[in-house]
């Protein structure tokens, strides 16, 4: 980031991390490793190939999906519907860390991954970023794509997201379980370290990533209800739709020990089982900090991670 630019432009820098500064007048500054890009094709640690799709070229929807080797040819594969972290400012599924976990992922899940690229904050505040998610998972269930028509099983949708990803992974599932005639089958959901808040502090939860995550969401989502008690963000507020009603047979959870986001992890998940949700849950914790399994790579803890998500998506 150009620190000069920014001291001289008088504007107040509201959230800063190691990716972007926010401004209270709904600036972001990007630095460039948020906006790393690596291109679609074959990988071959992996095996897999991925292409780059348009859904909806008005808004700019788009996706990047992955196909794993298909042995034998007929095989149907599950298809996981995947949205990217990155505080809903940052990140992308070109991104090469994204990129990569994509390509892991669709490997030993043996599933067709749809990484959804969608607008982000706050030149396009929220809700742009659900709305996006919700019309990438309705063209995933009209099979449209040659990929998903030839390859993938529309029976066996899966919902997944890493952080603010997971977070819209939950949206989608709300409103895929209250949407009348919505045609979308999920079979499951995973929310890996998702990200939720409230305008009540935790009793576990860190009062200055608290403080930070109540700033950033007043820019990036100005016409949130109620502010952090705006259900999309705070699943539990009050008026908040029945988390009973959330779509998906099975769920699983992912936090991580060293993650300020656990707490609220945590208590997700003993909101849905409170909530008489039919499904079943279960909520699997690593040792290590946030997202630690998209920025490391062939470490014990990804692996046994991974491994979880795997079989999940197996059924088993």
């Amino acid at each position: 980031m150009d620190s000069a630019a920014a001291a001289g432009s008088g504007a107040e820098v509201v959230y800063s991390c190691g990716y972007f500064r926010l401004y209270k007048d709904g600036r972001a500054e990007r630095t460039r490793a948020a906006c790393l890009a690596t291109p679609a094709g074959f990988d071959a640690e992996t095996g897999v190939t991925s292409r780059d799709v348009v859904i909806d070229a008005a808004t700019g929807v788009a996706a990047r999906l992955y196909l794993p080797a298909v042995q034998p040819a007929a095989a149907r594969l599950p298809v996981l519907v995947f949205y990217h972290g990155g505080y809903f400012v940052v990140g992308s599924p070109s991104h090469p860390l994204f990129h990569r976990y994509a390509n892991a992922l669709a490997a030993a899940a043996r599933v067709i991954v749809v990484s959804v690229r969608y607008r982000l904050a706050p030149e396009h505040p929220l809700p742009a970023a659900y709305d996006d998610a919700w019309a990438a998972l309705r063209w995933v269930a009209s099979g449209a794509d040659p990929w998903l028509a030839d390859h993938g099983d529309l029976c066996r949708v899966f919902l997944s997201g890493v952080s603010a990803g997971a977070n819209i992974a939950h949206n989608i599932a709300i409103a895929a379980g209250t949407t009348p005639a919505a045609a979308v089958r999920i079979e499951g959901v995973i929310l890996l370290h998702p990200s939720f808040a409230s305008e009540q502090r935790a009793e576990e939860e860190d009062e200055e990533f608290w403080r930070c995550n109540k700033v950033r969401w007043g820019v990036i989502f100005p016409g949130a209800d109620g502010g952090l008690e705006d259900p999309r963000i705070n699943p539990m507020a009050g008026g908040a739709p029945s988390l009973a009603k959330l779509a998906g047979e099975r769920m699983l959870v992912s936090t991580a020990l060293e993650d300020p986001r656990a707490p609220r992890g945590r208590a997700y998940c003993d909101a849905v089982r409170a909530s008489g949700w039919r499904g079943e849950l279960e909520r699997f914790e690593s040792q290590g900090e946030h997202a630690f399994f998209v920025s490391e790579h062939g470490s014990r803890e990804v692996a046994k991670l991974m491994d979880r998500v795997a079989d999940f998506v197996g059924g088993h």
